[in-house]
């Protein structure tokens, strides 16, 4: 994935750069900035001596000596002072710049700390909102695998009004699915038929638009449904139906992108899908995805609830109401957030995969 969110120890990474949160001086002192010295030994801080520091926001760049990577990227964050001294800006330029430093120096692979929320004090959640825009923002132009390492679950936190909502929402559909009556279970999935479809998306499965709307006829308020409750659809109906449904996952993804107007680019770095992948979806119409990637890209094209599930079930899959993972996935899609780095720092706060 172009940006993944890891729990690990950052000098243990294995990659083209690691990114040390470092103060001004570059001087080595505790923190990130005490392991990646301690981890390089006393070389690193030599050559740091001759770089006659650093101004806040910006960054500058070392060998790696003793660490499993080639380059230490040095970037200084700001000291955290009420976020009205230009807090966020000077650590989005850390960013920024620690990031073109690395695609000057050709580096395919950068792992990031979260830098100034620890001594510096900057507030958790919106130190990780900045990098994950700012790294997002890049990676929309620039090909680069991207981490963002997160040493223990105290140095990560979204925001709480975010963690309350999703929380409740999980929990009020956890109940429902496992309290209600099997007529009010079978109400709420044939609604699943009387969700509005986009035009875009009924272009793609070459269903006609008056069978795409309303093809199972939903109960009147107070029905009671028998478990075998039939679905009205006529023959023709079912005909037409099965021919829409002859278009695979892989079809499916690349007519809705074609109906996008956009380019390839565009919509599987919005998936948060490296070009290696998508090359083998579009050159694969029987290419099978993992449920991770069909929704990545269903983010990607924001389909609305609906056609996720439709689009799903081409490649084998369904919402499942007693996953919290898929409850998660859920929750963003009925509120229409489809930025997928913050899907993943929600998923990712809830010790769920993360797409991609």
């Amino acid at each position: 994935m172009p940006l993944e969110i890891v729990r690990n120890d950052i000098t243990k990474m294995e990659v083209d750069a690691i990114v040390n949160a470092a103060n001004a001086a570059l001087a080595g002192g505790g923190g990130v900035d005490g392991c990646i010295h301690r981890a390089a030994g006393p070389k690193l801080l030599e050559e740091c001596k001759t770089l006659g520091g650093c101004p806040t926001g910006q960054a500058k760049i070392t060998k790696a000596y003793d660490l499993p990577c080639e380059y230490v990227i040095h970037a200084v964050g700001p000291i955290w002072r009420g976020g009205d001294q230009g807090e966020r800006e000077l650590l989005a330029s850390c960013y920024r710049t620690s990031l073109t430093i690395a695609k000057e120096y050709k580096c395919e692979t950068v792992a990031f700390p979260l830098i100034s929320a620890g001594i510096y004090g900057y507030p958790k959640d919106q130190a990780l909102r900045v990098a994950v825009d700012t790294i997002g923002e890049f990676l929309m132009e620039n090909e680069m695998m991207v981490y963002l390492v997160i040493f223990d679950r105290g140095a990560f936190e979204i925001s709480s009004k975010l963690f309350m909502d999703i929380a409740e929402y999980v929990d009020d559909r956890y109940v429902y699915e496992h309290t209600d009556s099997y007529p009010e279970r079978r109400r709420r999935e044939i609604e699943f038929w009387d969700g509005d479809l986009s035009e875009d998306f009924i272009q793609a499965m070459d269903m006609p638009e008056d069978l795409a709307v309303a093809k199972a006829s939903k109960p009147a308020p107070g029905t009671d449904l028998a478990p075998s409750a039939p679905l009205r659809f006529s023959k023709d109906d079912l005909d037409e139906i099965l021919v829409a449904m002859d278009i695979s996952w892989s079809e499916m993804l690349l007519k809705l992108i074609d109906r996008t107007g956009k380019k390839d680019s565009e919509i599987y770095k919005k998936a948060n899908v490296d070009r290696k992948l998508f090359s083998k979806i579009r050159n694969n119409p029987d290419y099978q995805p993992s449920k991770i990637t069909a929704i990545a890209f269903a983010i990607a094209l924001e389909l609305n609830l609906r056609e996720t599930k439709d689009f799903l079930a081409r490649a084998g899959y369904a919402l499942n109401p007693s996953s919290r993972f898929d409850l998660i996935i859920q929750y963003f899609i009925e509120h229409g957030r489809y930025n997928i780095f913050e899907i993943n720092e929600a998923l990712f706060a809830f010790d769920q995969a993360t797409l991609g």
